[in-house]
């Protein structure tokens, strides 16, 4: 039993426990898709111009390797007309920094472990037509991606995607490892709130696949507040804001619960003088801090 899964230009067949998570469509848009494994000077991609289909599957049979997934596909690909342009494994495409530097429909609707997925990209010989898959699996389920271009007049040569430093999810986790502690973004609250908005957070993303990267390593979400209010009040309430942001990255991005702790210091950790609204905001943060790594 097959179930049908629509792209532009191209009919592909999913398993059929493949349930469709997130969609996003564009009558006219732009993707970067990659054509090299990520190197040195970045990620090296061609910009494709046409209507675009977004497709993120959940595919519930347990112990499917990323290629498992992905191979039957790339055969459909190969019979329809499509020349391969890339097609490597999480180490060939470059690991973490080739993750992300492509686009990726947001957690937990796509899911990719960084120690197992597979890519694909390939296009029409004419130019009319691209796509692109990315498989990844976990111990309950497999995860497919599927980005497709069609109607396409002709595909241009772009500038590499910048190295991860320049990104600003890779600038956090690279303050995080070479610092002990970064600043999360995408996480936000009203003042004087701790309900967490449903934004998503590329930080929280980074932060649970570098958890899955590195097994050993132990870290704790503190939050902080600015001065406004009582002492007791505010810890409260950067306790609250801290444990809000270590169940969404548990909850949503699947980060292991044991490895991950909870803080408040109020505004006992300023980072800026309270004596201006700049400094006021800038205090009001959630932080991460590495505690240690076994192993």
């Amino acid at each position: 039993m097959l179930a049908t899964a629509p792209v532009q230009a191209l009919q592909l067949d999913l398993p059929a426990t493949a349930r469709l998570t997130a969609q996003r469509d564009s009558a006219l848009s732009q993707i970067a898709m990659p054509v090299a494994p990520f190197g040195a000077g970045g990620l090296p991609t061609t910009v494709i111009e046409g209507p675009v289909q977004r497709r993120a599957y959940r595919v519930s049979s347990p112990g499917l390797t990323p290629l498992q997934i992905l191979a039957p596909l790339r055969a459909q690909v190969e019979a329809a007309g499509y020349e391969i342009i890339l097609d490597c494994d999480q180490d060939s495409c470059g690991g973490f920094d080739f993750r992300f530097a492509i686009e990726v429909l947001p957690a937990p609707n796509m899911y990719v472990n960084i120690r197992a997925y597979h890519f694909l990209a390939a296009r029409t010989a004419d130019g009319t037509a691209a796509v692109t898959l990315l498989a990844s699996s976990a111990q309950s389920a497999g995860y497919i991606q599927i980005v497709s271009v069609g109607d396409v007049a002709q595909a241009t040569p772009s500038a590499p995607i910048p190295a991860p430093q320049a990104a600003p999810t890779a600038g956090f986790i690279d303050q995080l490892l070479n610092t002990g502690a970064a600043v999360l973004g995408g996480v936000d609250f009203a003042v004087g709130t701790t309900t967490l908005s449903d934004a998503p957070s590329p930080d929280l993303e980074a932060l649970a696949a570098l958890l899955r990267e590195r097994p050993g390593l132990q870290v704790a979400v503190v939050g902080h507040t600015d001065t406004s209010g009582g002492l007791d009040a505010n810890i409260n309430v950067s306790r609250a804001r801290a444990a809000a942001v270590r169940t969404r990255l548990i909850e949503t991005y699947g980060a292991d619960a044991t490895r991950v702790d909870a803080a408040g210091m109020g505004y006992l950790a300023p980072r800026a003088s309270n004596l201006s609204v700049e400094g006021r905001e800038a205090n009001r943060r959630v932080e991460v801090i590495v505690v240690r790594e076994d192993g």
